[in-house]
């Protein structure tokens, strides 16, 4: 049997979600490929989406008209907005989710996706044809499957998790599979790297599932989440699950005796594993360690839903031996007669090198072949739906461009001051990975311009423009943007008397008026909010009155850009500079290994990444800033 589609999506993860998804949105003919349709989307680890830079991805997918905030805000059981403490830059949302409602709301959004097929089965080979008249001279042609249907389509997703030739361990047993009772992919990888794409082995794993009626919760900590939910989705979204709490606990000395005793057999440390793990998510064993003079290491219980006994123990990634494990547990006073579900496990799976993609996504070595997600070297479900949707758009550009180059033009291309996003795939395809890539907001310069509660601003009208966003996004983004200026205007033209506000200024532990100012300048004050002069100044109140949505979002969107206006001024020329170099085009340029004034390691770098812009060259390792000035005296010459 043979089907033919514009594009094809290989895995049905987040990242393979998101991409059918935006494909399908932009008008190409897409079939999403999954090997079990009741589990799209599936949470393989945490139960939870967002957190430290990874919320603000989510912001972004939503602003650019994905549907992970969509499905997250319908899905969550608790709320928190992470870091309030610190300023707005470093603000991030993190939802807890009910695992199987999550699943649902996807497949609920994927069947009402027009141009959007689904196939459940297993691709095993890569269809690939040559062109000798284009450059590369190979070419996507589609999938084969493991029940003999040929998949053809003028451009191919590869979104494959943790599936392709995945090893799981617990203890000295390995078994082959993907995701715990599901199977691994074991031909593709091969029918992939036969044409030149390079790959290696990554490793990453997951704790005990633990039934909560065993659970002694007086002995842990109750923590719960925001009353007020923020929610991810810019668009007005219902919060229809019960909100419920998360407990924390820690482990303790016996706990730490049981585990040494189990190192032996643990396949971190008996070469079992010989792959490498995600530094920042390190297994209980890693920490015990890494850190051996600690006594206690902090854990949280979480829900997995609304209707479920299961809980997971965030903390507690181990592959160590079931019996260790849970023998270690039991030392945990709450835990002291916990039932589990399932031991923790880690999987080995195969990655391919992102250093051979274009910022597109797509391959350099084959036309139309485009990855995403956990094949590129990331780790985390936010990670892989931004890659995802981003490769969903340029496949669907790529379709509709018909073109002979050696890459289509005007692809979703993010820059780093744009997107978290956009970081996260400069990162990749000009750096490489030596670890699991995990997002965090030190990884971006230009953090205090990739806020969360600015994605709509800073992406929703670019989405539109490529058709990905829809009118209903774009309308919610245009009304809230002439709210904002609206505030902002208010607050520069609205003065106030100091024989009006001096008793309230002292009252909130500021500096009384000497004479008469703008809103504006008490708002700069960290000691008022726009709350706070809406109490005092009624027109202002009327205006916040007036809002007919997202009333709060406004506010608080405002008031950021009313505070930190100089910092956010500093940050976008410091940007610009780098922009300059983004527009010197190196690519096709030089002949690197003839440039001798350049260093051994530089030229190596430069041949391997063939970086397109003086700016990616700059954040190459091992390129050094002598070496972008000798490059710039070429250029001159």
């Amino acid at each position: 049997m043979k089907l033919k589609y514009d594009v094809l999506v290989i895995g049905g993860g987040h990242a393979g979600c998101e991409a059918a998804s935006a494909a399908a949105n932009m008008g190409a003919k897409t079939c999403l490929v999954t090997m079990d349709m009741n589990k799209i989307a599936q949470m393989s680890c945490n139960p939870a989406v967002g957190g430290i830079a990874k919320g603000q991805i989510v912001r972004e997918i939503d602003a650019l008209g994905g549907k992970m905030g969509i499905v997250t805000d319908r899905s969550a059981i608790q709320f928190r907005m992470l870091n309030r403490s610190k300023g707005p830059a470093m603000w991030s949302p993190r939802a807890q989710c009910d695992r199987e409602k999550f699943i649902w709301e996807w497949r609920k959004q994927l069947d009402n996706t027009d141009n959007l097929d689904i196939w459940q089965d297993q691709a095993e080979e890569l269809i690939v044809d040559s062109d000798p008249n284009s450059t590369p001279h190979l070419y996507v042609k589609g999938v084969k499957t493991i029940w003999g249907a040929e998949l053809h389509a003028k451009s191919v997703i590869i979104t494959a998790g943790t599936f392709l030739n995945g090893l799981m361990h617990i203890g000295k047993r390995m078994v082959p599979g993907g995701r715990i009772a599901e199977p691994a992919v074991t031909k593709l990888t091969e029918s992939i790297t036969q044409f030149g794409i390079s790959f290696a082995r990554m490793k990453t794993g997951t704790p005990v599932r633990i039934d909560k009626r065993s659970v002694h919760f007086e002995d842990t900590e109750k923590q719960p989440g925001e009353q007020a939910i923020t929610g991810f989705s810019y668009l007005d979204i219902q919060h229809p699950l019960m909100q419920l709490p998360c407990w924390t606990l820690n482990t303790n000395t016996d706990v730490h005796d049981i585990l040494r005793s189990g190192l032996k057999d643990s396949p971190l440390y008996n070469g079992q594993i010989q792959s490498i793990g995600p530094r920042y998510c390190p297994s209980i064993e890693t920490k015990l360690m890494t850190f051996p003079d600690r006594d206690t290491h902090p854990l949280f219980l979480e829900p997995e839903g609304e209707d479920t006994n299961e809980m997971y123990l965030n903390g507690f990634s181990s592959s160590m031996p079931m019996n260790i494990q849970i023998e270690a547990l039991k030392k945990i006073p709450a835990l002291r007669d916990v039932k589990v579900y399932r031991p923790g496990y880690a999987i080995e799976y195969d990655f391919f090198d992102p250093t051979q993609l274009y910022h597109s996504l797509e391959s350099k070595l084959i036309k139309g072949l485009f990855f995403a997600g956990q094949i590129n070297g990331t780790t985390g479900y936010e990670e892989a739906a931004g890659q995802g949707l981003v490769a969903g758009v340029n496949a669907a550009i790529y379709v509709s461009s018909n073109t002979q180059d050696t890459s289509f033009s005007n692809p979703l291309v993010m820059n780093r001051d744009e997107s978290y996003i956009g970081v996260l795939i400069d990162d990749l395809v000009t750096k490489g990975v030596d670890e699991p890539y995990r997002m965090f907001t030190s990884r971006a310069e230009y953090r205090i311009l990739l806020r969360q509660d600015d994605a709509d601003a800073r992406l929703t009208e670019k989405a539109y423009d490529l058709g990905v966003a829809k009118r209903d996004r774009y309308d919610w983004w245009m009304n809230k943007k002439k709210n904002i200026e609206k505030i902002i205007s208010f607050c520069n033209n609205t003065p106030v008397k100091p024989k009006d506000i001096n008793s309230a200024l002292e009252s909130l532990g500021t500096t009384p008026l000497r004479a008469g100012c703008k809103v504006i300048d008490l708002i700069e004050r960290p000691q008022i909010s726009l709350s706070t002069m809406a109490e005092l100044i009624p027109g202002l109140a009327e205006l916040f009155d007036s809002f007919e949505n997202r009333k709060e979002e406004t506010i608080e969107a405002a008031e950021v850009k009313m505070k930190y206006a100089g910092y956010i001024e500093r940050e976008k020329i410091i940007a610009e500079k780098m922009h300059r170099l983004e527009n010197i085009k190196i690519k096709g340029r030089f002949n690197y290994d003839s440039l001798q004034s350049l260093s051994t390691e530089c030229r190596q770098k430069l041949k391997h990444i063939n970086p397109e812009t003086l700016a990616q060259a700059s954040r190459i390792p091992g390129v050094s800033p002598s070496d972008i000035n000798v490059l710039l005296v070429l250029m001159g010459r």
